[in-house]
């Protein structure tokens, strides 16, 4: 009998948070960013609720190959561009467009030899420092890359990194539309925050193309100020595992490695077959959220490598077998936002996502 644990991708999740995106920004078209494997889904699961997208943003070349073998003929975008001059040869091979956001980058479309004309995304460092031409050497960028025979269109590209916080858009924003303001060329600036926050009431934010993210996977990308149900977002990943046994404290009584929860009274505890090398963060604070039989409770003692242990007490009724949701859809209409269970562990819901260990089975429902 394998080991009671398992993930789900909802598709229909996905394909839900894609429609939230487009409601933000009506007039634009929307890239589903599957980069870092569609988030921990996984491309192939996640392909069936993102397939509505006008194309498909991602990192590494691997992944866009496998975007083409799921049949996808649209466009496909490099967030990072190209490292070297072979992979611009892919690009050729498989229409891929990839961004541009340093000088070597040039250099290596001006030497590459190509019949068909590459489409790029010219990026434009408005303060998050990371990649892309300041401002001052944007334009000259622009011209080179206009100049060259192996390049046809330019979409002009920025990204705005306090769009989650309370500085905002404003500057980078007046940054962006001073430094393109009379280049042509479509526009793309709005990551997750951007499209929730501010593309509804700003077209400058939604310009030609958004990127949303993380709010395609069911977090909210400014929790807690925000969480998923105020933005209309649906959870995408279930982790879920069974209770593999119980134990009968008493007042006194401690848990786990360390001994690092105490009973205070008489109580009754779960042992969850989950632990940090399924992906379930190790460094959770004590009282972290959990759903027994979709009952809330916590957390109760450190997490191990293949277990944890939960407070029965809100469900006297759960034995070994109990369904233990430890971030998602769990029974009875019950969730638990990925978002809370991040927090718990000083993190964000991208890491959990993306930290689901390949041991766990999962499947998309």
């Amino acid at each position: 009998m394998p080991r009671p644990i398992h993930a789900h991708v909802h598709t229909e999740a996905l394909a839900h948070n894609l429609r939230r995106a487009r409601q933000c920004a009506p007039d634009a078209k929307v890239w589903a960013v599957v980069k870092a494997n569609a988030y921990g889904h996984g491309i192939e699961r996640a392909y069936a609720g993102l397939h509505g997208a006008d194309g498909f943003a991602l990192l590494d070349l691997d992944e866009a190959q496998r975007i083409r073998a799921l049949g996808w003929r649209g466009p496909v975008l490099l967030l990072e561009g190209c490292f070297e001059a072979r992979d611009l040869e892919l690009c050729s091979r498989l229409g891929l467009w990839h961004t541009v956001h340093c000088n070597d980058q040039i250099d290596l479309l001006a030497a590459h030899k190509t019949h068909a004309a590459h489409h790029v995304f010219l990026k434009l460092n408005s303060g998050m420092n990371r990649l892309g031409f300041k401002p001052g050497t944007y334009r000259s960028a622009w011209q080179r890359l206009s100049g060259l025979t192996q390049v046809d269109d330019i979409t002009l590209m920025t990204h705005l990194a306090d769009a989650d916080g309370p500085r905002g858009i404003d500057d980078p924003l007046a940054l962006f539309e001073a430094t393109t303001h009379d280049l042509p060329g479509d526009r793309s600036l709005a990551n997750s925050a951007a499209t929730l926050r501010f593309a509804p009431s700003t077209p400058a934010v939604r310009g030609d193309w958004v990127r949303p993210g993380i709010m395609v996977y069911g977090s909210s990308p400014d929790y807690p100020a925000a969480g998923i149900d105020a933005w209309g977002l649906h959870p995408t990943m279930t982790l879920a595992a069974r209770l593999i046994a119980t134990q009968q404290l008493q007042a006194g009584d401690r848990v786990g490695y360390g001994g690092a929860f105490t009973a205070p009274q008489a109580m009754r505890i779960g042992v969850v077959a989950c632990g940090y090398a399924d992906g379930y963060p190790r460094v959770l604070r004590a009282d972290a959220p959990v759903l027994v039989d979709g009952v809330r409770t916590r957390v109760v003692g450190r997490v191990s490598m293949d277990m944890i242990t939960v407070d029965l007490t809100p469900v006297p009724q759960a034995q070994a077998g109990s369904l233990a949701t430890l971030w998602g859809v769990g029974p009875n209409d019950s969730v638990l936002p990925i978002d809370e269970v991040a927090a718990a562990a000083g993190t964000v819901g991208y890491e959990l996502m993306c930290g689901l260990a390949p041991r766990v089975p999962t499947v998309a429902v």
